[in-house]
């Protein structure tokens, strides 16, 4: 290839990798896969390694990240956020080896130790600590200076905001990341593509009350500037970190060795569908913070430390149609149903498509061969679609104007915040008048969260509509088990044990059941805080003054966006009567202010495996309302640790390491005076 070939090329690359970066970094949109970023990545660098008159401003080799946003105050980093080289195997990691020893003038059998620590895929940022106090929170920006989101970081729990340790640096800027755990997403997943972008989006917010509403974590790995820091290595930090506050990823740990570092990295990745967040990769650091200070810097990245990146499962397979699923607040979801193909151990033959945005943007047809990826335990999804290979006579897939189960318009509603359109489209049938919302809801009145009703699944929701057994909720508990002893598959004892375990769930607290009615927007945290305001259900059903309206919106964690939803919810004479004819069946608790004086006051609880006739949900209600706080991490901070069968054994193991009670399920209803 000749020079002026080579430079448009060259061009072309840096182009495209300068708007993957705006689309990553400013509007919180990837355009491509991590694996797709990183090549380009790698084959600009590659090419500057080759022809030193190929040069560019915007190379990776001289910027990190994307200029900060305009909509915040820019501040500079006091020490730059630098970004990390990649490696993709072993061969990598014995270069990355071989150039420290090198630049150490130590021999081959010169013994280093890395800390290896699983990256998260979040949205990096620096919190600036003098005298123990957090006073100013940064993101990354292009690494030398970043947006001023100080006001949104301090709405995070995990962040400490006074630290009154005798160890605490003079100063410090402690460096973590900022995510959305798998669990919590599952309630947000009709506003954002995936957890990184929910955690961007949300770190964005111009008011901090929006942003709080989000359940943000942060784990802390790493500092920046430092006055009075008396640590030697990167372990102890985390120790130090874990000792004043901050939260660290649990799955950190020493390793030495490159072969060391392979087990380490083989084990995390088969582990990787079991971890509530989600991690892209490990990063090796020299333990060593006098070998880091030696090793020093590389152009925009550290010559200590490395990303050794997941491999994504990817395979070639034909569309064979595109279905339109709908949930229960009326979204539309495309599904491609593709020739089964085994990606990774797993045979896939559904791939999301995600909105009709992405259908559009990437120009996916019925019969296009697609490249599916499956990595982790994200779902199977459809990178791109082989154009030089479609027959010319496939037709451009059309997203429904019309909802495919009632016929209803379909809308893409306005975004008050966003100033957007929703990404979503949505049926705008209301209530049950639409069959699959209908169905959904139903799904979700009976889910574990809701009324938990046990053995009433997914599967028996679709068979008794069909048989027109349960057309609203109220149907559930006025079923025919005469009916249903005689279908295909039932009996006697089956049915008696559906009708003990819906008579079981007639008592109810109102959280639940505000939680049960599936309001758009009304999660279970939200339902929490309604029926702390409501304390009755009579009162719940009286919802409809404009005083009461304007009192909620007042209440703390309560948007507009919510009032809207419950509003909407109110106006329907469906719903209406739904509540009276459940006003008439259920015997609903009050909600009772929480005993500061509880049998579990200031004790911290975790459960692991599985529990006999309880579910999860039920044992943090009982925690929260006598007075005791349940957490989802083995820390020293936590008192006792409640296993049930097959417990994960990384917790129990950490548990017994930290001398933490480890008690049964009987013996933690023991100290609610509960017998059984």
């Amino acid at each position: 290839m000749n020079k002026k070939k080579l430079e448009s090329e060259y061009k072309k690359k840096i182009k495209l990798f300068t708007n993957y970066n705006k689309k990553y970094y400013d509007d919180s949109k990837p355009l491509v896969t991590d694996k797709e970023y990183d090549d380009l990545k790698n084959s600009i660098l590659i090419l500057e390694s080759k022809y030193s008159f190929l040069n560019s401003e915007n190379s990776p080799s001289k910027i990190i990240g994307f200029k900060p946003s305009k909509n915040f105050r820019k501040i500079s980093h006091r020490v730059s956020m630098l970004s990390l080289a990649n490696a993709f195997g072993k061969e990598d990691l014995i270069n990355f080896e071989k150039k420290i020893l090198n630049f150490l003038s130590k021999k081959k059998d010169f013994s280093l130790s890395y800390s290896a620590e699983p990256k998260i895929d979040g949205i990096s940022a620096s919190l600036i600590y003098k005298k123990g106090e957090f006073i100013i929170g940064l993101s990354r920006g292009d690494g030398k200076e970043g947006e001023d989101i100080t006001a949104n970081l301090a709405t995070l729990q995990d962040i400490p905001k006074k630290i009154q340790s005798k160890d605490f640096p003079e100063e410090i800027d402690i460096r973590g990341e900022v995510f959305i755990q798998n669990s919590d997403f599952k309630n947000l997943k009709e506003k954002f593509a995936n957890p990184r972008n929910a955690a961007s989006g949300s770190l964005r917010q111009k008011n901090p009350d929006d942003t709080k509403k989000i359940p943000l974590k942060f784990i802390a790995y790493t500092f920046g500037f430092e006055k009075g820091l008396k640590t030697n290595n990167q372990t102890d930090f985390l120790k130090n970190l874990d000792n004043w506050g901050f939260k660290t990823n649990p799955l950190n740990k020493l390793v030495t060795g490159v072969d060391n570092l392979l087990i380490n990295y083989s084990k995390i990745e088969k582990d990787r569908t079991k971890i509530d967040f989600d991690i892209d990769g490990i990063v090796y650091k020299i333990n060593s913070f006098e070998l880091q200070k030696r090793l020093g810097n590389v152009a925009n990245s550290p010559r200590w430390a490395i990303a050794h990146k997941f491999s994504s499962n990817k395979a070639i397979s034909k569309i064979l149609n595109i279905e339109i699923q709908i949930g229960r607040t009326g979204a539309l979801t495309p599904v491609a149903k593709i020739k089964p193909i085994n990606i990774g151990g797993v045979i896939v033959s559904n791939a999301t498509l995600h909105n009709e945005d992405e259908i559009d943007r990437k120009d996916i047809r019925i019969g296009d061969l697609a490249t599916i990826e499956r990595a982790g335990d994200v779902i199977p999804h459809i990178l791109s679609v082989d154009k030089s290979k479609r027959d010319k006579k496939l037709s451009k897939f059309i997203f429904p104007k019309k909802c495919p189960s009632c016929g209803s318009k379909t809308i893409k509603e306005f975004n008050d915040i966003t100033k957007k359109e929703d990404a979503v489209r949505r049926c705008s049938s209301e209530g049950y008048d639409c069959e699959k919302i209908a169905i959904e809801k139903l799904k979700h009145f009976v889910s574990k969260e809701a009324f938990n009703i046990e053995g009433f699944g997914k599967k028996i929701v679709e068979n008794f509509w069909n048989l027109n057994l349960i057309k609203l909720p109220q149907d559930i508990f006025n079923l025919d088990f005469k009916k249903i002893e005689n279908l295909e598959g039932w009996g006697r004892q089956s049915m008696e044990n559906l009708k003990y375990a819906i008579n079981l769930r007639k008592n109810i607290s109102l959280e639940r059941l505000i939680y049960s009615l599936g309001i758009r927007h009304i999660g279970l945290e939200n339902a929490k805080i309604l029926s702390k305001y409501f304390k009755s259900f009579s009162k719940f059903i009286s919802f409809s003054n404009e005083v009461i309206l304007d009192d909620i919106l007042n209440i703390d964690g309560i948007g507009e966006t919510q009032l809207k939803s419950i509003k909407k919810f109110f106006d329907n004479k469906v719903n209406l009567n739904i509540l009276k004819q459940l006003q008439k069946i259920l015997v609903v608790n009050d909600t009772v202010t929480k005993d500061k004086n509880g049998l579990l006051n200031e004790k911290t609880f975790m459960v692991t495996g599985k529990l006999n006739g309880i579910s999860r949900a039920e044992v943090k209600s009982l925690i929260e309302e006598n007075s005791g706080t349940s957490v989802s991490t083995v820390t020293k901070k936590l008192n006792y640790l409640i296993i049930g069968e097959k417990p994960t054994k990384k917790k129990l193991d950490k548990a017994k390491e930290l001398k933490i009670s480890i008690i049964d399920q009987s013996q933690f209803l023991k100290m609610l005076n509960i017998t059984g």
